[in-house]
């Protein structure tokens, strides 16, 4: 597994920290209406907190129902992400069905519990009513250097999906090593991910500059050997709409406009819906 980047001919780039600071800090040419309506519809909604219940999934998706009579210009977000528990209230809730349905799932967040546990959650999410599932890379096995358990384990669970998507979570900010975000984002690919994901977002530093501009990197050298599109997801800490431009210029640079909709770009948030909306509309909106 450790020879993925040399199969793909990858190689860190020098001064990658000023690179990417650059294209983050020109993402104000992108601050247009339409690309911030854009963004909006990339969004994976996302309440995953201990202290949720399933009043306030029910109105969570009644909030997502309001959206298309209260702001009829902006499309609707990409999907409502939840834990497995509140599959079926968001099925039953959203009223529009071209919203995606997220559980996470393999002991989400911290991925350590048994293999066959996690086949079953997998499974159960998807019996219930879940389009896609994130789950989290078995990073005490990478981190350990067990690179063949962590694509067995990938692999599957994306067997257990189907064809459903799967978003693989590498936890970058645990990472913490340029050249293994890469052999991370190889590994979860060659497994099947059609997703991979930055950060749960219960652990700091969760989405950076840096590390999406490296699993888009990967992405790019994945798709040109296979031919194969992955999809992209930073998520972990993305609350502005400052940010949301950042992570769309990143994606835009490396990857270019293919990968600009939201069958391949997500951005996993909570409280970045509302910014959004205010940028947009030029006056501070808290509708979620």
């Amino acid at each position: 597994m450790e020879d993925l980047i040399d199969k793909y001919s990858l190689s860190l780039e020098k001064a990658i920290e000023q690179k990417v600071k650059v294209i983050a800090n020109n993402s104000h040419q992108y601050l247009d209406k339409d690309i911030l309506k854009f963004l909006f519809k990339t969004l994976d909604l996302t309440s995953l907190n201990t202290d949720d219940t399933f009043d306030f999934i029910k109105d969570l998706c009644h909030k997502v129902n309001r959206l298309e009579s209260v702001y009829p210009d902006v499309d609707p977000i990409a999907s409502v992400c939840v834990y497995p528990i509140f599959v079926e209230t968001v099925k039953e809730n959203l009223k529009n069905k071209n919203i995606g349905i997220i559980g996470v799932a393999g002991s989400f967040p911290s991925s350590h519990t048994f293999v066959h546990v996690k086949k079953a959650e997998c499974k159960e999410i998807i019996a219930r009513g879940a389009d896609e599932v994130d789950v989290v890379m078995p990073l005490g096995n990478f981190l350990s250097g067990k690179y063949k358990e962590v694509y067995d384990e990938l692999k599957t669970l994306k067997e257990q999906v189907g064809n459903n998507k799967l978003k693989v979570i590498l936890e970058t900010g645990l990472i913490n090593d340029y050249r293994k975000i890469q052999l991370a984002s190889l590994i979860a690919m060659e497994a099947g991910a059609d997703f991979i994901k930055t950060s749960t977002g219960k652990l700091k530093p969760a989405a950076t500059y840096d590390a999406v501009y490296l699993m888009a990197q990967a992405i790019k050298a994945f798709y040109n050997k296979t031919g194969k599109t992955t999809g992209i997801k930073p998520a972990g800490g993305v609350s502005t709409a400052e940010d949301a431009l950042s992570y769309y210029a990143i994606i835009k640079e490396v990857l270019g406009d293919q990968w600009l909709n939201n069958s391949l770009f997500r951005i996993g948030a909570s409280r970045l819906a509302n910014d959004l909306l205010s940028h947009i509309r030029d006056e501070e909106i808290n509708h979620f």
